[in-house]
């Protein structure tokens, strides 16, 4: 019997998937437990109308991606810490601060969680930092470092 699968199933495949079961495991564990329907004509339109969406959804964010990468190749982000004897910084800028100067400077909202840190950022000055959008695109941002 074909089976196309809801969700991720450990032994069985992942969602969306067309598997070969027997007709007893069918009807007794998938269909009970609705990890899968039955392979039928309205059943195989569904799931290619479905993954069609899917399909656009993700090139959709992709392309707000690429966007706001390059939106972002262009701007600067100041970001001022208190500076101790000799010049030398207070601390260092994480990631967090730098999101909420992209927020107040530019007006972009960006996750703290895909900024990307090579080192921490404990000296004044600028640096380039990577700015992970999407799995496929990761932008560079100026990171400008000033003594407050």
């Amino acid at each position: 019997m074909k089976i196309i699968l809801l969700q991720d199933e450990k032994k069985l495949g992942k969602k969306g998937d067309i598997i070969e079961a027997s007709e007893g495991y069918a009807r007794n564990y998938i269909l009970p437990k609705k990890i899968g329907v039955e392979a039928n004509a309205k059943n195989m339109n569904d799931l290619k109308l479905q993954k069609a969406n899917s399909d656009k959804i993700a090139q959709e964010q992709l392309d707000a991606a690429k966007a706001l990468a390059a939106e972002l190749e262009t701007r600067q982000v100041i970001v001022k810490i208190k500076a101790g004897e000799g010049g030398r910084a207070f601390g260092s800028v994480s990631t967090k601060e730098i999101a909420a100067a992209v927020k107040e400077q530019h007006d972009l909202e960006i996750d703290k969680k895909k900024i990307q840190l090579p080192e921490a950022l404990k000296n004044f000055g600028s640096y380039e930092v990577a700015v992970k959008l999407h799995p496929q695109v990761t932008a560079k941002l100026t990171v400008k470092v000033l003594e407050a």
